[in-house]
């Protein structure tokens, strides 16, 4: 079995990526049925293949490995296009690959109408290719490779309806602004190659290791900067604090779109990236305090702003946003697991949800505003009940999925002593209660009530969207204890056994969470009921007040994070590039450096040319002059 994943481990992207070429280069003139079976067919395969990679990874009991070729070779570097699957990257590659074939499957009935179906399904195989290139890197160099792939595919799908300028626009900031966390990934990668001369992770991990011994106080320090700045470039990727801006506006592109984005590729990345560089971040505790507020401080903003949208995609994007930070707080307590637990709970669930809002979506012509909404429950009960499965885990509903991983980071992170853990801890459990408080106002203006339109025929969805639907409910019921106790053995394998576990404080904070998590699930979810399912009137007639009406506009605006980045960077660059422009390139360039010699040479020409009139005997009398002088000049120098 090892000997047949080593052989195959380099088919589980290249699948994808054949996908890619075959749509996209053939794909306007093949018909939809052959583009959509390509499309599904070959990330199909890529999942038999990880299944198989994980399947020897089991029974050889360590690192399944395939070398292509050498890269970068030098004196100090030797850098390999290599795949390596251990069990953390195992694990990627089936969320990866199971999740995105079901999204795939989804996107059939969904893109059947799009005049841009090929594209479509080519960006999203391409999508696939970079994340599952991500997570199966041997080095920090590949891992950026696809790093950069899933930024470049973002761009193309959230943008993938660009005749409207806004999508254009979304999917330009997404771009960017992870632009400027990568640089901070790029900068982490040289001060490591700097350091450690290499950038294998089992090069680093060794390196690490013996350098953490040293007697220099200074150590840690040294540590924590790589260490800050590949977090500046988690942060981008997985939308934290400062760079968390892009991703409600990647709404823009399809739904299912959003939902790989969401669940099984990008924002998950930078947390896959903690824990594969767990053996730097363990050993700096100042980087995992920063890591820690952050995580929290995202989480608690994000479930905020997410209360006032009205759009049911904005509503789960912000939601992503949240449960990324709840992710980043899981992996800074250095019991790594929990927050790959959440990463695996989290893919099921907001898959389920992201689809779901999107089959919701599609029945009612393209409508997004909750508003415009109500008393689905009756006219697609299956739907709902899908729907359902999906935001009870995404509460934290005990027994549920998103229960158990949600329970985990409490108790890890309330385990750790320290004014950073414990503050963090409190707005964790802040954002759990407003997760299941906006969670259920969602649920109950979309699918209870009286139809906002009572004219209105929601059409149900096909198979194609339904059959997938299916299997993620299951799975967002059943995952969180069908899984923990598998993960937490098979991930051993990468991190080794975490002492916190096994302290005091771990068994009382997990005593203190799960009292805590039944309670505000429990309250946050009545309240929203009681206010929105029963006395909506209240609401309306709060956000009507003065004191209401402003902070409803201030929530719903986003606390205009946009606004001030647009005026405090966004504007001063393009003042600063509109001036660049004019001196650089109109005055500097064009004006002195091109026009200013062609200018010059016409102005001596036109000088010289006055002393050619075109008359014989001026010309005759120039050149007796030229003779006369060259002879007088000759003359002088030989008698002197």
């Amino acid at each position: 079995m090892k000997e047949l994943a080593e052989k195959t481990l380099w088919l589980i992207p290249l699948l994808p990526l054949a996908g890619f070429v075959i749509n996209g280069l053939f794909g306007k003139r093949m018909p939809k049925a052959a583009v959509a079976a390509i499309a599904c067919l070959l990330p199909a395969g890529s999942l038999a293949l990880s299944i198989v990679a994980f399947r020897a990874l089991h029974e050889a009991g360590g690192p399944v490995t395939a070398g292509a070729l050498s890269w970068i070779h030098t004196d100090t570097i030797n850098v390999g296009f290599t795949l390596r699957v251990d069990a953390l990257s195992a694990l990627m590659i089936l969320i990866v690959t199971g999740v995105g074939t079901l999204i795939h499957v989804y996107s059939i009935g969904y893109m059947h109408e799009d005049e841009g179906f090929a594209r479509f399904f080519a960006y999203l195989n391409l999508f696939m290719c970079a994340m599952l290139i991500l997570v199966l890197g041997d080095s920090l160099v590949l891992m950026f490779v696809g790093w950069e792939g899933v930024g470049l595919c973002s761009y193309l799908l959230i943008g993938f309806w660009f005749d409207d300028l806004k999508n254009a626009d979304a999917g330009k900031k997404a771009f960017i602004v992870n632009r400027v966390g990568d640089f901070g990934f790029i900068l982490g990668m040289l001060t490591l190659l700097g350091l450690s001369g290499t950038l294998t992770f089992t090069g680093l991990e060794a390196w690490v290791k013996d350098y953490a011994k040293r007697p220099d106080v200074m150590a840690g320090v040294v540590l924590a900067v790589p260490a800050l700045l590949l977090f500046v470039g988690a942060c981008g990727k997985s939308a934290q604090i400062p760079l968390h801006v892009w991703l409600p506006d990647a709404m823009a592109g399809p739904t299912p779109v959003s939902a790989l984005i969401h669940a099984a590729t990008m924002v998950t990345a930078g947390v896959y990236m903690v824990g594969r560089m767990h053996f730097l971040y363990a050993l700096v505790p100042g980087a995992m305090d920063v890591i820690v507020m952050i995580g929290a401080g995202t989480a608690m903003l994000a479930a905020v702003i997410a209360v006032a949208q009205t759009d049911i995609k904005k509503i789960l994007a912000y939601s992503t946003v949240s449960q990324l930070g709840f992710m980043f707080a899981g992996m800074a307590s250095a019991n790594f697991m929990t927050g790959m637990f959440h990463v695996t709970t989290h893919a099921f669930f907001k898959a389920l949800l992201f689809l779901g809002a999107g089959a919701v979506i599609h029945a009612l012509h393209g409508e997004q505003d909750i508003r415009k909404m109500g008393g689905l429950a009756k006219s697609m009960p299956v739907l709902f009940a899908f729907f359902l499965a999906g935001g009870l885990a995404l509460m934290g509903c005990p027994g549920s999925a998103g229960f158990y991983s949600k329970d985990l980071i409490l108790t890890s992170v309330g385990a750790h002593e320290g004014a950073a853990f414990q503050g963090a801890w409190l707005m964790l459990v802040g954002t759990a209660f407003i997760t299941a408080f906006y969670t259920m106002r969602m649920l109950v203006i979309v699918f209870f009530g009286t139809p906002a339109d009572p004219e209105a025929h929601p059409h149900a969805p096909g198979i194609t969207m339904m059959a997938p639907l299916a299997v993620l409910a299951l799975l967002s019921v059943v995952g969180g204890v069908a899984l923990e106790t598998h993960m937490h053995h098979a991930l051993e394998q990468v991190w080794g056994a975490t002492a916190l576990e096994k302290t005091t404080a771990f068994a009382d904070a997990h005593h203190k969470s799960v009292a805590v998590s039944w309670a505000v699930f429990f309250c946050g979810a009545l309240l929203s009921f009681v206010l929105y399912g029963l006395r909506r009137d209240w609401v309306e007639e709060f956000v009507r007040g003065e004191t209401g009406r402003g902070l409803h506009k201030l929530v719903a605006n986003k606390f205009y994070v946009d606004e001030i980045y647009q005026w405090t960077i966004v504007a001063p660059v393009r003042v600063g590039a509109a001036a660049l422009w004019y001196i650089v390139d109109r005055i500097l360039i064009d004006a002195v450096l091109v026009g200013g010699p062609a200018r010059l040479a016409y102005g001596v020409g036109g000088l010289v040319r006055r002393a050619h009139t075109g008359a014989i005997a001026a010309g005759a009398a120039a050149m007796a002059m030229g003779v006369i002088a060259t002879l007088g000049w000759l003359a002088w120098r030989f008698l002197a």
